[in-house]
């Protein structure tokens, strides 16, 4: 078993250091007499049998704890450490003693398992025990809905909070009077004005109803957990990341696009393309005292981008034959539907905003639920808490992406 095999090397590899720990001992000991048996050759002193016998008997020493470590070795390389594998929300929940006991539901009716963003994607020694002895029928392929992918998350600064709610102060105005000052004159006051705003921490959460057999189905809860609740719970996620209006009362977040600076072209250009406008964003994010860290686009417009061509049919950026990551004016690009179409948003992501995760993503399973023990159902509920904080609302940019270039005609000939 796999878990059994890691506890193994891990047993292997602290046995060989230690007996390489025990080698270097007596080598220094060795070293020991044999200066000793150097300096009374060197008086022409008579060397004694005592130590002649301690020399041996050290040496023989040394001679079986390095047959010991080849052995060891040989015994490390039949069995390597099992290399680190990615964990998902899913493997979580079915690796935890809790569900594998089984425990929790047979005396509360619930089984509760909490996640840690940092913890998903360690290693598989982070779990107790193993999990290989579930049961794991299969019944038949699930066709799933299409997934998007989502990162606007991974653009942003982490944060956790145990607050209910967050308060910014925010720089409302800063008037700087710095000057140069001679001597004995008095030095000038600069004038900062403050604000501050409050960012609420929401619960995002869904639940769905399964058969309780499923419980003794690894594979099919974790598919569940993965495709359907954690997905569905990071769909809405992004949503609110982007387009919540910070309305407590229908427990919405702060988004970014909403608080967003429209679009302004502060050049002297009287024209210019898509590409154009997402460079002059990242200006007017600069402008700001902000540096730009990346894009969102709808995937429409992340398309047209990619496949606009020159005058001759040459892609501009597009590159049908790569897989590099999307970049845009050396920022990241993040492709996504929450994005509305033809709207975009540029901005200083890892300085000027910040998420705050109050509860990680957390699964509770119970069968106690309205009917759910006389209908052998479970209630299978997925929810987190989580703030976003926007410290400096100038440091996003959003508009409608639109090019000012008069329309190119095709060459001619």
């Amino acid at each position: 078993m796999a878990g059994t095999n890691e506890n193994e090397a891990i047993e292997l590899a602290t046995v060989l250091k230690q007996k390489q720990a025990e080698v270097n001992k007596v080598i220094d000991e060795v070293k020991g007499l044999g200066e000793e048996l150097k300096g009374k050759m060197d008086k022409s002193d008579r060397v004694t049998d005592e130590v002649k016998h301690d020399v041996d008997k050290l040496l023989t020493e040394v001679n079986g704890l390095k047959s010991q470590i080849h052995d060891l070795e040989q015994a490390q390389a039949r069995n390597p450490v099992t290399p680190e594998v990615k964990q998902t929300l899913g493997d979580w929940f079915v690796k935890s003693n809790n569900y594998k006991n089984c425990t929790d539901l047979r005396e509360k009716g619930q089984i509760s398992v909490e996640v840690n963003r940092k913890a998903i994607g360690g290693t598989a020694g982070q779990f107790s025990g193993d999990a290989s002895a579930l049961l794991q029928p299969q019944v038949v392929d699930l066709v799933s809905l299409p997934q998007q992918q989502l990162r606007v998350r991974d653009l942003l600064m982490q944060g956790h909070t145990d607050a209910e709610a967050i308060y910014i102060p925010q720089e409302a105005a800063f008037d700087n009077k710095a000057s140069g000052v001679k001597e004995g004159e008095l030095k000038p006051e600069s004038n900062i004005t403050f604000t501050s705003t409050m960012a609420p921490v929401i619960t995002l959460a869904h639940f769905i109803k399964a058969s309780k057999q499923i419980l003794s189905d690894a594979s099919a809860l974790r598919s569940i957990i993965d495709g359907r609740l954690q997905y569905g719970l990071k769909l809405k996620e992004e949503e609110q990341l982007l387009k919540g209006r910070g309305v407590q009362e229908s427990n919405e977040l702060i988004g970014l696009i909403p608080n967003a600076t429209p679009f302004m072209n502060t050049t002297n250009l009287k024209s210019y393309s898509i590409i154009d406008q997402l460079r002059l964003a990242m200006l007017q994010v600069v402008l700001s005292g902000y540096s730009a860290t990346g894009h969102i686009l709808n995937p429409i417009q992340w398309a047209e981008i990619e496949t606009a061509k020159d005058e001759v049919g040459r892609y501009i950026i597009g590159n049908p034959q790569g897989t590099a990551v999307p970049m845009m004016w050396g920022q990241p690009v993040v492709s996504t539907s929450s994005m509305p179409t033809g709207q975009f948003l540029t901005g200083a992501f890892k300085m000027a905003a910040q998420i705050f995760d109050r509860w990680d993503m957390k699964v509770d399973i119970c069968y106690s639920d309205k009917d759910d023990f006389t209908r052998n159902m479970v209630t299978i509920l997925c929810e987190e808490r989580l703030a976003l904080a926007i410290y400096r609302k100038d440091a996003f940019v959003t508009g409608t992406l639109q090019s000012t270039l008069p329309p190119t005609l095709p060459p001619a000939g």
